[in-house]
């Protein structure tokens, strides 16, 4: 069961990988999952939050913080060093189906950390503002899925890597919400 799972991972990696490369996405994934490329949304999140919100804002921010906290904690320090699943970019088996479009990194791949964190903070927010502003929804599942479609296709993760830090992150963002819509009850 096991080794069917992983033969399908790396089956439709490879896909993603190589059957949709092409020089638009070659330019534009990198940057996708690069932290920097999203400073400027990060940035307006924390003044909206503030200037919206006033001290309430404060506490969204912290929480949003202890959100991304809790997802790279259990990602990167719980899961990946018990799982110590080797990135494709650095299995040798993959060699010579990489594409090297980003430094690889010698860090583990499952879960993905980037795909944890992101979906994460888009479910917190989501939680938190839907009910004021319905476009959120979209916008943050897009905003974390194409993060983790990146990983995949730069060729440092594996599907299932960024799927279960997908589901992992959804788990962390609700709960999150949920503790803060407690914490501040007239959210």
């Amino acid at each position: 069961m096991i080794e069917s799972i992983q033969q399908f991972d790396v089956e439709l990696f490879l896909k993603i990988h190589r059957g949709l490369s092409n020089s638009f996405f070659d330019w534009l994934m990198p940057l996708m999952r690069n932290r920097f490329f999203w400073s400027p949304l990060y940035l307006f999140i924390i003044i909206f939050c503030i200037k919206q919100y006033k001290k309430q804002g404060y506490y969204i921010i912290g929480m949003l913080l202890a959100t991304f906290a809790l997802g790279d904690l259990i990602s990167a320090r719980l899961i990946k060093p018990f799982v110590a699943r080797v990135r494709p970019c650095n299995d040798f088996t993959l060699s010579v189906d990489i594409i090297h479009r980003v430094p690889c990194g010698s860090g583990l791949s499952f879960p993905s950390s980037h795909a944890t964190n992101h979906f994460a903070i888009a479910v917190f927010l989501i939680c938190l503002f839907y009910s004021r502003w319905k476009p959120v929804l979209p916008l943050g599942i897009t905003w974390a899925a194409i993060i983790s479609f990146a990983q995949v296709y730069v060729g440092v993760h594996y599907p299932v890597d960024v799927t279960t830090g997908a589901i992992l992150g959804t788990v962390i963002g609700f709960a999150c919400s949920r503790i803060f819509k407690k914490l501040q009850p007239d959210f």
